[in-house]
């Protein structure tokens, strides 16, 4: 089993430790001089300008996706020149009433080399064995939909 690490690191500064004036911001150090500036979403009295944790969350579920149908185009020789994805977080209340991420969406456009488009069906049979095999969408209870 492999390891993921990542260090948070969080200071008060001057601003009084009370709900609505103490900053959410921080930062996400994942080692060898690569840190990120995190907040919370501007929802919850976060900075807008940087990553909230739910983006990132939702993030990481399309980069899982994307890294495994890369490899699953690659296994089945096909080249892809492209991707992105335009990856929706629906936060919304669980049976509990609990705030989660209710729902995610991908939409990927992918671009193939000259004289490569698979069909409909190929793309279909490829991003739902990236779903199958994607470890975090394993991890996750969330529906994760994949609109081409």
């Amino acid at each position: 089993m492999s390891e993921h690490i990542a260090n948070l690191i969080w200071e008060r500064g001057s601003a009084p430790f009370d709900y609505k004036s103490y900053s959410r911001n921080h930062l996400w150090d994942f080692g060898q001089q690569n840190t990120l500036s995190a907040s919370a979403a501007a929802d919850f009295l976060g900075d807008p300008s940087k990553v909230d944790p739910e983006q990132a969350f939702v993030a990481a579920l399309a980069s899982c996706h994307m890294l495994t149908f890369l490899a699953i185009a690659s296994m089945s020789k096909l080249t892809v020149e492209r991707y992105e994805d335009r990856a929706v977080g629906h936060l919304g209340k669980n049976e509990a009433g609990k705030l989660v991420i209710a729902k995610i969406d991908l939409h990927p456009k992918i671009a193939f080399a000259e004289g490569q488009s698979p069909d409909s069906a190929t793309l279909k049979r490829l991003h739902h064995k990236a779903h199958q095999e994607c470890f975090l969408a394993n991890t996750v209870n969330c529906p994760i939909e994949t609109h081409l």
